[in-house]
């Protein structure tokens, strides 16, 4: 049987073994520490008190002490480790997190952009870090425990081994309750917090339209549902966990009472009064700590689900080769596309090619694919069927990272990211001051941006500076053409333009025409169609028209006049039909 590779969390975890098995060898030591003072006092009531020798207790006292003050050092070092552990595997995982967050984005079309993967990782390194997980490192020792009441006197053992069944019985009963409603409530409650964020996102049509009120409605259905699970969880959770408190108070007041009967009955000496409620108390705290820190741990085990599962996708993900630096020629072979979980394809079978340094005007009417078109050619949205070639090679058997600065793009809806405008022309890469200024006034916006605040340092962002659409379009158009571009779709690049945008996009495209890049430019305008290599029409998914512009032009022209003269046959004929009906009308009215 084949093996499944290891994604990248559990090749973390596994990385992190050594860490692990340090913690359960200190977490021995501190286990048979804390059989310290049980064994302190036995010696106490056994030899100091029958004795009364006072050197002897001095040195009972000062060996106790130094063995204690060792057993709250290995619990500190235990502590630092499994912070360093939790610390190491956000460094090792935040990355792949943060790429799978983004392919999982990319893959839903924008509808799952969500950072609960990257806080998933957050809490469970928080779990990690944090008390609740030594207890399972603690747990093992409890039949170590058990033993020693035994040695102590049977009736100690059995009364340990009752109350540790009985509290394995309720943290059993604790999952059962509250495991599967918790995870529910958790998954609300992030669909809920998803919804929100995006309704946030549209705060500027939410209050122009009065929408808030009705939106605040549906969240608060939402999150009704979460706090209904999640109270009734914890209710559950509640009264199993003071169950649990009270009858290990319980357990340790009998036993006390126990030792004192068989202490009375000279079955056990006075200090096993008191060692053996305090070493049954060390006994059940584990299994207590467990279950009081069991809604941690069920939130723990989902988080680890969860990245476990968007991780495997990720691993699944192949590595892409190195190809040379592409010159712009694009080739479409009998593509089909539909939009990211839907099975309705909007490209319907096409092809076409366009080769290097063309420029290429799509046009058609809404909904006839054209940003579809654009995503495929971009490798964004993956094809059902045929492919999309640069310069031969399958657009999806590039190296993104380094195809994109080959690569420009200007979608229809302008995001600019927080920042300065410099950082968002140069892609975030490291800025090269003398290709941002190129690319700014290639776009013709490097005049506007010297008239912000701070020039091209100027902060843009929730914390700073707001630009309108025009000026968004525009930079973006600028980030576009940052570097050398070979390939480059612009989609509605002129819908946000006043005049003088609209004057330097066609310099912008001029420029790019004589650079020998590759240009697709979406448009319903008409002012830049002159400089267009080719033109192609759309409708409903297919091409009706590709070729050069002229023959284009003409074959639209005559089109647009058949159908003129068509639709003014029937007016003709209505006409006529209308005028028969008015004469046998006035014969019928004469004859009455």
């Amino acid at each position: 049987m084949r093996n499944t590779p290891e994604n990248s969390l559990k090749k973390a975890l596994k990385a992190c073994r050594d860490s692990f098995v340090s913690v359960g060898f200190f977490s021995f030591f501190i286990n048979a520490l804390m059989l310290v003072p049980t064994f302190y006092m036995l010696q106490v009531y056994g030899r100091v008190v029958t004795s009364g020798s006072l050197t002897t207790l001095a040195m009972l006292t000062l060996i106790m002490t130094g063995l204690v003050i060792t057993l709250g050092s290995l619990e500190w070092v235990r502590s630092r480790i499994m912070v360093r552990v939790s610390t190491r595997l956000d460094v090792l995982l935040g990355r792949q997190v943060y790429k799978a967050s983004f392919k999982r984005a990319l893959e839903s079309g924008g509808m799952d952009a969500s950072a609960q993967s990257l806080n998933d990782l957050t809490g469970l390194r928080q779990f990690l870090s944090g008390n609740g997980l030594f207890a399972f490192f603690d747990a093992p020792w409890l039949p170590i425990y058990v033993a020693v009441m035994f040695m102590f006197h049977p009736w100690y053992g059995w009364v340990a081994v009752g109350s540790a069944l009985l509290l394995l019985f309720l943290a059993f009963l604790n999952e059962r309750l509250t495991g599967p409603a918790l995870a529910q409530a958790n998954k609300e409650h992030i669909s809920a917090t998803l919804h929100t964020t995006k309704n946030l996102r549209n705060a500027e049509v939410i209050e122009s339209m009065g929408m808030l009120e009705t939106l605040m409605d549906r969240w608060g259905r939402r999150q009704r549902n979460v706090l209904l699970l999640q109270s009734g969880a914890s209710d559950r959770g509640g009264i199993i966990s003071t169950l649990s408190r009270s009858f290990r108070i319980l357990v340790q007041s009998l036993i006390l009472g126990l030792g004192a009967y068989l202490t009375v009955d000279h079955q056990v000496g006075p200090g096993m009064v008191f060692a053996g409620s305090v070493l049954l108390g060390r006994a059940l705290a584990p299994i207590d700590l467990i279950i009081g820190s069991w809604k941690g741990f069920i939130a723990a085990r989902s988080q680890y689900r969860r990245l476990n599962e968007i991780l495997d996708k990720q691993q699944a993900q192949p590595e892409r080769m190195s190809l040379p630096a592409p010159k712009g020629h694009v080739q479409v072979e009998n593509l089909i596309v539909a939009a990211p979980g839907s099975k309705t394809p909007i490209i319907k079978n096409i092809s076409f090619s366009a080769p290097a340094g063309c420029i290429v005007g799509i046009i058609g009417p809404s909904a006839a694919g054209k940003s579809t078109l654009a995503r495929a050619l971009m490798g964004v949205w993956a094809p059902q069927h045929g492919v999309v070639r640069l310069d031969g090679a399958d657009i999806s058997a590039w190296d993104k990272h380094e195809l994109g600065p080959y690569i420009g793009y200007l979608p229809q809806d302008i995001e600019l990211f927080e920042g300065s405008i410099s950082e968002n022309i140069a892609r975030f890469a490291e800025v090269d001051s003398e290709k941002v200024v190129l690319a700014a006034r290639s776009a013709g916006v490097h005049e506007m941006i010297l008239l912000l605040p701070d020039g091209y340092d100027t902060v843009i962002g929730s914390d700073g500076v707001m630009l309108s659409g025009g000026q968004r379009q525009r930079i973006g158009l600028a980030r576009a053409l940052y570097g050398n571009p070979r390939l480059i779709i612009l989609d509605e690049p002129n819908s946000n333009l006043d005049e003088v945008g609209d004057r330097a996009l066609a310099v912008a495209i001029h420029q790019l025409k004589l650079t020998g890049a590759t240009l697709f430019v979406i448009t319903h305008r008409t002012n830049i169609v002159s400089q267009l290599d080719r033109l192609m029409v759309m409708s409903d998914g297919a091409i009706s028209l590709y070729g050069p512009r002229e023959q284009v032009l003409a074959e639209l022209a005559q089109r647009a006049q058949k159908h003129a003269t068509q639709a003014g046959a029937s007016v003709a004929s209505v006409a006529t039909r209308k005028g028969d009906a008015d004469e046998q009308y006035d014969a019928q009215s004469s004859n009455r």
